[in-house]
């Protein structure tokens, strides 16, 4: 009830909507600060500015306005200086901006001491470095409207402008935009903001004002709108609640502001649905049983190519106990990828074509970091084990098409066909040839079909006669018709042979 009864007095409103206003502007401003990397310059303007505040106060006395002025012109002086040493001396960007600054402030603090000493004259250092928002005048309050109505106006109007020459600096130069206007242009609103932050959070805090809703925005989105009204939002937020926190723990409110921004940027951290470090946790999680999962199902596939499969065998070949191996085969089971009865082990269909797509990714990567990187053989199994996981079927694809489409990879292994796609399809073969039906087909419809034809996987076949409407083929000692849309989906394996009247016609 107390902290009600407070709002009804007039200081506090204009404290609250100086507040507010201030947080607005610098979470928006904020966003191109930090985005171009000039955090360091908002901090140098911040300080650089008291120079201003003490010229001003000699020639107009404690005026709003004349602080306004002088601050403004000491910013651009201070934005001018660093720009000229970091283009005309050997010395680093940042180095520049911290000799520019410093000098600058203690220049502005030597000006204020000298000033207080003189009798009757009241210009407090801390007022102008953590702020005295309970003392906002309405000229101040003016002020700061005005400022920010600019401020959010220059956003609107040169948006495309800020964009580019943030983003695509050099696209921004062709396109005849003066990058070097646009920086200028944007220390002159920093210099606005940090004017506009003086009664408020001061030129030390206003600092953390611009810079850490604006991180904290950049956390939550990806894209500069939404990031620019995030960051505007979460300013007023910090605002408020450090005004409020101040008048109830009756402390100093710029800081109070600064507080809660930056307790809102952590809680940003650990909570952001894609960068927070909580959710970044648990996808980490997530990717490494994952990756666990793809290991036992790649070497099942091996150890089924070469003995039956078993729990003892995988045991061998992997380094993880034997509860942990008995939990993700049963979350493989539950995917539909293995089976379990007792101590064997089988796997399905789907687990099978799966395996061999790791199989595939890792020789593709094997491949490319030979033929394109110029790794030796000796190094890019650990890599390709890394990364076996980690690519995407469209990155594959890519890969294979770069590398003309390899049938073996750098150790002389056969890679495995994409499943889905028809490598040796029946029907291109002709009358005569024996050839075996392969175990991989494109989708488990064309195995179901197969099957329903008396074929199956591993089954030796000679063609016999080919029409228009499909493929004649003896199988055993049965004569089986596949249509022709079937036959232009099964693939044949790898072991073509020709009959003996075939090889001495072609011989002929």
């Amino acid at each position: 009830m107390a902290l009600f009864d407070i709002f009804q007095e007039v200081w506090a409103i204009r404290a609250l909507l100086a507040s507010m206003m201030v947080g607005i502007m610098c979470g928006i401003l904020g966003c191109f600060i930090v985005l171009r990397n000039m955090a360091l310059i908002g901090d140098a303007l911040s300080h650089a500015i008291l120079p201003g505040i003490v010229i001003s106060f000699i020639l107009f006395g404690y005026s709003t306005i004349g602080f306004f002025a002088g601050s403004v012109v000491a910013g651009l002086l201070t934005a001018i200086g660093i720009t000229w040493i970091q283009q005309h001396v050997h010395t680093k960007n940042d180095a520049a901006i911290g000799i520019v600054f410093t000098a600058m402030f203690s220049l502005g603090v030597i000006g204020i001491s000298w000033i207080s000493k003189e009798q009757g004259v009241h210009l407090d250092l801390k007022d102008f470095l953590f702020g005295n928002v309970l003392g906002v005048s309405n000229e101040d309050l003016y002020l700061t409207l005005g400022i920010t109505i600019y401020v959010i106006a220059s956003v609107i109007i040169f948006y495309r402008y800020l964009f580019i020459s943030t983003f695509q600096p050099v696209i921004a130069q062709t396109m005849g935009i003066s990058i070097k206007l646009i920086h200028y242009f944007i220390m002159l609103l920093l210099s606005f903001a940090v004017v506009a932050s003086l009664r408020t959070v001061g030129v030390i805090l206003v600092v953390a004002m611009l810079i850490t809703p604006a991180s904290t925005a950049l956390l939550l989105t990806d894209r500069l709108k939404r990031v620019i009204f995030l960051a505007a939002f979460v300013g007023l937020l910090s605002a408020i609640i450090g005004l409020l926190l101040a008048i109830v723990l009756n402390t100093t409110p710029g800081p109070a502001m600064a507080v809660v921004a930056t307790i809102i940027y952590l809680l940003a951290a650990m909570f952001s649905p894609k960068k927070g470090l909580i959710f970044r946790f648990f996808r980490k999680r997530r990717l490494q049983r994952k990756i666990r999962l793809e290991d036992v199902l790649k070497q099942s596939l091996r150890l089924h190519q070469k003995d039956r499969l078993s729990i003892s065998k995988l045991l061998e070949r992997l380094e993880m106990d034997r509860p942990k191996l008995l939990q993700y085969l049963k979350i493989l089971a539950s995917q539909d990828l293995m089976t379990i009865s007792g101590e064997q082990i089988a796997m399905t269909t789907k687990g099978r074509e799966e395996a061999n797509r790791l199989v595939r990714a890792h020789r593709l990567w094997e491949t490319f970091l030979v033929d394109q990187i110029g790794l030796s053989e000796e190094q890019i199994h650990e890599e390709a084990e890394k990364y076996e996981h980690l690519l995407t079927d469209e990155i594959l694809d890519e890969v294979d098409r770069q590398l003309g489409f390899p049938k073996t990879d750098p150790h002389g292994s056969p890679i495995p066909a994409k499943t889905g796609t028809i490598t040796e399809p029946l029907w291109e073969v002709s009358p005569g040839d024996l050839v075996i039906i392969s175990a991989e087909q494109p989708n488990q419809t064309v195995a179901a079909d197969l099957w329903k034809i008396g074929l199956l996987p591993g089954s030796k076949v000679q063609i016999i006669n080919k029409g228009v409407d499909g493929i004649d083929v003896k199988h055993q000692e049965n004569t089986i018709h596949v249509g022709k849309a079937l036959a232009l989906k099964i693939n044949i394996g790898v072991e073509t042979t020709h009959s003996p009247h075939q090889v001495d016609q072609k011989a002929h």
